[in-house]
């Protein structure tokens, strides 16, 4: 898993009531959103083993949702994040479909996301022909890079923001860092502004900040400071709650540029406890080198 799949599996568990309510109209009167979602993560592999090559792998939610028509009715939602063009990718969700639906035998909705610059890739069905047997599958879609900037922006729901978000990473190829930083700062300030539980408004900045990325370093610290600026020094994201919400460790206050080297390696630290990610992915989220990640492996032996 890369960094962007840990990411997007961690914010649709924060705000999957979010995400029911931006794809599903009738969301409150066919959903109970007080009772708890159940993640089949693990189900889900089982049904789809990982593939072991070095093919890119999307992200894939499997979500057990009750609904308000009985005590005990639920549905499952399966969810895919796809950020690559891939020509098997509806048969792909088929195959997950009929092994969900042989598993669990109860209503599957399924909902995939594209996050790629590829306007001309968005499948949305699989059809199969042999002989006069037939099938045809259909799932929903969603494609971020052609939604409206506009129109989001003014969306209170969450989940908007998330979309704004990627279109902004998709947008930073056209510019600098520092009109990168501009709009990222700007994305950040009107989140803040809308009525939403400062808890979701947390792991809301913690995407902001890990999603889109600066090209110089330097950047990332400008923004994490900026943030606690206009959150008036509130804890709030960034590296430290990004630790906390993926190794439940205790966060390190950030100090000055001495400082800030012990807070690097403790990060790395956690990570490394952690168990889930490589040592390239671990010098991407931290922002240095895998040589430097190495290190603070050896020294914890």
């Amino acid at each position: 898993m890369n960094k962007d799949d840990a990411l997007w599996k961690s914010i649709l568990e924060h705000v999957f009531d979010d995400f029911l309510r931006f794809f599903f109209k009738e969301a409150d009167t066919l959903f109970d959103m007080q009772r708890e979602f159940q993640y089949l993560d693990k189900e889900l592999e089982q049904l789809f083993p990982a593939d072991t090559s070095n093919t890119p792998r999307f992200v894939d939610k499997l979500v057990k949702v009750y609904t308000k028509e009985g005590k005990d009715k639920w549905i499952l939602v399966h969810v895919e994040v796809q950020g690559y063009d891939d020509k098997h990718f509806a048969k792909r969700m088929f195959t997950y479909f009929y092994r969900i639906l042989d598993k669990y035998d109860k209503p599957v909705t399924a909902v995939a996301i594209f996050t790629d610059g590829n306007k001309r890739f968005i499948p949305s069905a699989y059809c199969y022909e042999f002989l006069g047997t037939k099938n045809t599958f259909e799932f929903n879609t969603y494609k971020i890079i052609e939604q409206d900037e506009q129109q989001l922006s003014e969306d209170e729901n969450p989940f908007a923001t998330i979309v704004l978000t990627v279109l902004l990473a998709l947008k930073k190829q056209k510019g600098n860092d520092e009109n990168l930083f501009r709009l990222k700062y700007a994305l950040a300030k009107s989140l803040l502004q809308k009525q939403i539980p400062r808890k979701k408004i947390d792991k809301l900045l913690i995407f902001l900040q890990f999603y889109v990325h600066f090209a110089n370093p330097d950047y990332n610290i400008k923004f994490d400071e900026a943030i606690e600026v206009l959150t008036n020094n509130a804890k709030t994201m960034g590296i430290r709650e990004f630790v906390l919400d993926r190794a439940e460790k205790v966060g390190f206050e950030k100090g000055r540029v001495q400082e800030r080297q012990e807070l690097k390696h403790a990060f790395v630290a956690n990570l490394l406890a952690v168990g889930q990610f490589t040592n390239a992915q671990i010098a991407d989220l931290a922002y240095t080198t895998q040589e430097y990640v190495e290190e603070v492996k050896k020294s914890l032996q």
